[in-house]
């Protein structure tokens, strides 16, 4: 939970202005819970024993760098998906098969920042296949399998500083498309070295286009598109009637690189920017573009091996829209927007200005009149800018203070939530009439509607992701969770349903019933299909191997033993390798690996699968090994030993499992 150091003039007048509204609408900040918790909502989110949630809750863990995943209506945390950070829980980027997941070409980064996880779809409706999130800090993207909730690929975005603005995909999930939070220069080591007061001259962003492969999930860059040097934020792909058109919100059009908070929201509106990428996708199958520098590595997860696999890239095809009028397009948006939506049918193209005291709404049939009559109110950079009066629907007027972001119903109503007034607000997409809101506890950024991004929104529920929570649970020292807050909107007015704390910081999130997810589930690896180079299917095919300083194990678990489980001849100075194999075949028996003196991690190993940990023993002596995630009533006696010698020691290497006939 991060609090701001000093606040401006500005904010300041519109946490006045915010007070005053709250002050006029009635109900907007009840002194209780109790004005807006009706006494059946208990009832509403109770997922009785032994039943399920009706939805998959997919949030971002923010700067935990993963994945969180929760159940509604319940508000149950159901697990964490290790993605950008390493996690000893599960022994991710500890173990030697999925460090290579982590690595990028500044080397082995061990953390991110994780804002937004982005439904793969079909036809436009999320398809519980895949969801992506983003990596902001080392500009990455990645994919997590909805079969096995694990990430299946993650690529490095080149050209790129600051992956806030992504990812969003195209309707069939051709692309995954990011777009740079900061611009920079870009190029070669000299066109990169250039005083910091040049950025006009110099910076620039990209939008990159991602393709992921339909059926491995690999990921590699199609191609980028230059853009000026602006600041990207939230974007979303058209569809239906603007299918072939992504929508950005851009901020910084003031071009300044000191002090944004001031300097950059100066100018009363900044930019939607339209890009035509089906005209770019058409342009880069027909060799048009530059391949320009920009290594970046492309990390994949081969689910028959058991390990990561990576590949190098050096550049990247760029497309540059001063060569090919038509690329891009702005439309003025009311200063600093932030969300950047499309509703369910494509017709209508929200902008949320968060220091504006309003909402514009964009049409697509006007953006594309506008185009072709070239109702342009001049230029940016070189980008045709149209007129604001020509691409307007409408504006929803007075609808609260600090408007972040807008996702829809299937009844044509839009939910935006607003960060200065904290609350929720209902709207008509065609009439721009406000038909409801409801307070949230405190300072609401994202929000979420089951499929409120796409073109069928589930509804049922608006979820509430709130940056401060003072309050409202047990305080735990200066850092109080964060949390999410649950409401009906089945009727004509929202409804408070559940507050649940959440873990990390909540951005954005997506939301899907579990009957498309759990169709795909995978509960164990067939032992048979495991190709690891180091696999043991059986115990009889356990061994140890002495690779000068490398000591090699294949080793077996199973309820309740390792095989070995004496190892000796390791000596001082070795690097030892415990290859080890589950051998179970049944749901949910994981076994866990640890050694006493390891400097890394545990390994968890699910049915049928391969990992290895990596020890370097410091010590002569004896070292035990155990299972480190219970299995069964003889779980306690799920260990072994390992014994090592000096360094110069004639110790023979020998690894055995003594049965109780041998003992006896």
């Amino acid at each position: 939970m991060k609090r701001p150091l000093f606040i401006t003039g500005t904010f300041l007048g519109l946490v006045g202005g915010a007070f005053l509204l709250m002050n006029s609408l009635p109900g907007c900040r009840p002194g209780t819970t109790k004005t807006v918790v009706t006494g059946d909502a208990a009832s509403k989110v109770y997922v009785k024993p032994g039943t399920h949630d009706e939805f998959y809750n997919l949030v971002s863990g923010g700067f935990s760098g993963q994945l969180a995943v929760y159940g509604l209506p319940s508000g149950r945390l159901f697990r964490e998906v290790p993605v950008f950070s390493v996690d000893a829980e599960t022994g991710w980027g500890f173990s030697e098969e999925t460090k290579g997941m982590l690595t990028t070409s500044h080397g082995f980064i061990p953390w991110d920042d994780s804002h937004h996880p982005e439904l793969s779809q079909t036809e436009g409706v999320p398809d519980g296949k895949w969801c992506f999130i983003n990596g902001n800090n080392t500009p990455r993207i990645a994919l997590i399998d909805l079969g096995t909730f694990r990430t299946t690929s993650i690529i490095e975005i080149p050209n790129s500083a600051g992956n806030h603005s992504s990812p969003f995909t195209t309707g069939n999930s051709e692309y995954v498309v990011a777009g740079t939070r900061f611009s920079v220069p870009i190029g070669d080591e000299s066109q990169r070295d250039v005083p910091i007061n040049t950025y006009k001259e110099n910076f620039k962003g990209t939008v990159s286009f991602i393709h992921p492969d339909p059926e491995t999930g690999k990921m590699n860059i199609a191609f980028q598109i230059k853009t000026p040097g602006v600041n990207f934020d939230l974007s979303h792909a058209g569809k239906g009637p603007s299918e072939g058109w992504f929508f950005f919100s851009c901020y910084n059009t003031e071009q300044a690189y000191s002090l944004l908070e001031v300097n950059a929201s100066q100018r009363d509106k900044d930019f939607v920017m339209a890009v035509n990428w089906k005209f770019a996708e058409q342009l880069a199958s027909e060799g048009k573009g530059t391949r320009v520098p920009g290594k970046h590595h492309s990390n994949w997860w081969n689910e028959r091996t058991h390990s990561s696999e990576t590949t190098v890239y050096e550049d990247v095809l760029q497309l540059d829209p001063a060569e090919y009028p038509g690329l891009l397009y702005f439309m003025p948006c009311p200063k600093s927007p932030h969300g950047c939506d499309v509703d369910p049918t494509g017709n209508y193209i929200v902008g949320s200005g968060k220091l504006a005291a309003l909402l514009p709404v964009f049409k697509f049939e006007k953006i594309q009149k506008a185009i072709e009559a070239k109702d342009f109110e001049g230029e940016f950079a070189g980008i045709p800018v149209l007129k604001y009066e020509s691409v307007l629907h409408g504006e929803v007027k007075k609808p609260g203070l600090g408007p972040l972001h807008t996702e829809f119903d299937a009844q044509g109503n839009a939910y935006t939530s607003m960060f200065v007034s904290s609350e929720i607000v209902k709207w008509n997409v065609e009439s721009l009439e406000i038909l409801d809101r409801v307070p949230t506890y405190y300072s609401i950024g994202h929000l979420c509607v089951p499929g409120g991004d796409s073109k069928k929104p589930w509804g049922k529920y608006v979820i509430a992701y709130n940056k401060i929570t003072k309050d409202r649970y047990l305080p735990t020292g200066p850092e109080l969770t964060q949390s999410a807050q649950l409401y009906s909107i089945d009727g004509e007015k929202m409804e408070l349903l559940l507050d649940f704390p959440t873990t990390g910081e909540p951005h954005y999130a997506q939301a899907i019933p579990a009957d498309l997810v759990k169709p795909h589930e995978v509960k164990f690896f067939k032992i048979e299909e495991n190709e690891h180079p180091y696999v043991a299917k059986g115990e009889k095919e356990t061994k140890v191997e002495r690779k000068g300083k490398e000591v090699h194990v294949w080793m077996t678990s199973i309820r309740s033993h390792f095989a070995p489980d004496n190892i000796e001849g390791v000596k001082l100075g070795d690097e030892v390798y415990f290859h080890v194999t589950n051998l179970e075949q049944d749901w949910d028996v994981p076994h866990g690996f640890a050694i006493k003196g390891a400097n890394n991690a545990e390994l968890l190993i699910m049915p049928g699968e391969t990992q290895t940990l990596k020890w370097v023993p410091s010590r002569v002596g004896i070292w035990p090994m155990y299972c480190t995630d219970f299995c069964s009533a003889l779980h306690q006696e799920m260990s072994g030993y390992v014994r090592v010698s000096p360094a110069n020691s004639n110790v023979e290497l020998n690894a055995y499992t003594v049965s109780v006939d041998a003992e006896l």
